[in-house]
């Protein structure tokens, strides 16, 4: 009997693997089928190339940019046994699937999102994404946006006295204190209330947003089978996590919708002053509708919740690296500056910025163009093709995934002359050529609704940090490790030095 038990403890493991190896040769020939003129690497029918991505993090663009090497703009990738993904880095290619109306629905690993996001606007599909898109348009407008920036005052005015504690400082890690401050700035701009992240980073809510994003960066370069999830210490670290955000979100909405009770139209309208109230993105979906239906309290949290992490990480990152190319590019930060002095005076340093201010900042706006040419918040995002189409005398099958990677299409030097400089000049001198090689912010129907109001949180936070500190390099000079984790990050950090204007 022992002797059976061995046997079949043996040979069923054995028949799962010969199993694999059949129905990977099956998929490897019909790819070859549809994909016929699309190149890649040869896949291990057991890992696919996931072998290849068994290194640290910062060196997962070492082993893309040796794709490309390799085997072009636009090529195939096994990402297990029976899955494959094409990576994109033609233009064409990508003008073709993003301006797509038809190929908008997200891949499979954005499910890891749903027990924080639910299926908001970033995860959903179809009829529902549309609606919601619809829906929310109006509350990017620039003159509802025009009311946040006395935020981005008030909350930069609290980054501008952290960053004075690191003042004369050899090196410091700017990170952290920039993921702190966009932090505090959604919460107001999301919720109308304040986590005190800058003053409180140890609150659980702060903690509970830092350890999601860390699973899911987890488990998007897991090789483990996603149904073996539950098995691991990550899943419950994950249900803490979303009870504590969703706690917090659900305890915000019940005090907001008291507020909205006991309030009469015009004290909900008008400040004391009597001006106009602004109105947080939670009061706007408070008030929202979806075919004359309000929409429900699952559908008002995950919208919050998933404009919280778009607008969280996703700017801290750009702030961040744009801090360290003006502190490594001395001519460019003159230049800025400059910019500063024109429109504010000699005496800028107390001057906070209006919406018009913003919009004279025309070099500051290139600063952040190139930045987000070189370090993008977002280094790749995918797409789900829905339907057979050709594309250079191949098919690109239903079903199958599309990887973009603007970190490294903006790279390229086929588009961008000396890609790796830090030169913002060179967005002056873009007329004619194809869009679609610049789309730090995604692009087509499926584009960042909160582009706009990122670009003014990182123009009013740039401006202040530039009136008030003098960026120098690190002492002594730390090499960036560019990690695409869900959002770009360095693992080295990202080190600079301040001195305090005069």
């Amino acid at each position: 009997m022992t002797g059976l038990l061995t046997i079949v403890f043996c040979a069923v493991p054995l028949l799962v693997i010969i199993l694999i190896i059949v129905f990977h040769k099956n998929f490897v020939k019909r790819q070859s089928k549809y994909l016929k003129n699309v190149p890649g690497p040869k896949p291990n029918p057991i890992f696919g190339n996931m072998l290849d991505f068994a290194v640290p993090s910062h060196q997962f663009f070492n082993v893309i940019e040796s794709y490309i090497n390799q085997h072009g703009m636009i090529y195939q990738i096994y990402d297990g046994p029976l899955s494959s993904m094409l990576i994109i880095l033609d233009e064409k290619l990508i003008e073709y699937v993003l301006s797509s109306t038809k190929i908008i629905e997200k891949t499979d690993q954005y499910k890891y999102f749903h027990n924080w996001l639910g299926t908001g606007l970033l995860t959903s599909k179809g009829s529902k994404w549309k609606k919601r898109r619809r829906m929310l348009t109006p509350a990017f407008h620039f003159s509802i946006l025009d009311n946040f920036l006395d935020v981005f005052n008030r909350v930069g005015d609290i980054f501008m006295k952290q960053l004075e504690k690191h003042e004369d400082e050899d090196s410091f890690d700017i990170y952290p204190l920039v993921s702190l401050y966009t932090l505090d700035v959604i919460c107001e701009a999301a919720m109308g209330t304040s986590v005190n992240a800058q003053t409180d980073g140890n609150s659980k809510y702060v903690q509970s947003v830092k350890k999601m994003c860390a699973i899911i960066t987890d488990r998007n370069f897991s090789p483990l089978d996603t149904r073996l999830y539950p098995l691991t210490l990550n899943f419950y670290r994950e249900r803490s996590a979303v009870k504590v955000l969703h706690s917090h979100t659900d305890a915000v909405i019940d005090r907001k919708i008291e507020q909205l009770k006991n309030c009469d139209e015009k004290n909900e309208e008008l400040n004391d002053s009597g001006t106009k109230k602004r109105m947080a993105f939670l009061d706007l979906l408070l008030k929202s509708t979806i075919d004359g239906i309000p929409l429900t309290r699952e559908d008002i949290r995950e919208e919050v919740d998933t404009f919280m992490f778009e607008g969280h990480d996703t700017t801290s990152s750009a702030i961040s690296f744009a801090m360290y190319s003006l502190a490594n590019n001395q001519r460019v930060q003159q230049k800025a500056l400059e910019e500063q002095i024109e429109i504010f005076g000699g005496n800028n340093k107390e001057a906070r910025s209006t919406t018009a201010d913003l919009q004279k900042m025309k070099y500051l706006e290139l600063v952040i163009k190139e930045t987000l040419r070189l370090y993008p918040s977002v280094p790749f995002f995918s797409r789900k093709v829905n339907e057979d189409f050709e594309w250079e005398n191949s098919t690109f099958p239903k079903g199958q995934n599309l990887l973009i990677i603007p970190y490294m299409a903006q790279r390229n030097a086929k588009y961008y002359p000396k890609p790796l400089e830090f030169n913002p000049e060179r967005f002056l001198e873009i007329d004619g050529t194809n869009p679609y090689r610049y789309v730090p912010f995604s692009a087509g129907p499926r584009n960042c609704i909160g582009q706009k109001f990122a670009m003014l949180e990182m123009k009013s936070t740039l401006s202040k940090v530039l009136r008030s500190f003098e960026l120098l390099p690190s002492n002594p000079h730390q090499e960036l490790k560019l990690a695409p984790e869900i959002i770009l990050v360095s693992k080295s950090g990202i080190h600079i030095s301040l001195k305090k204007r005069k």
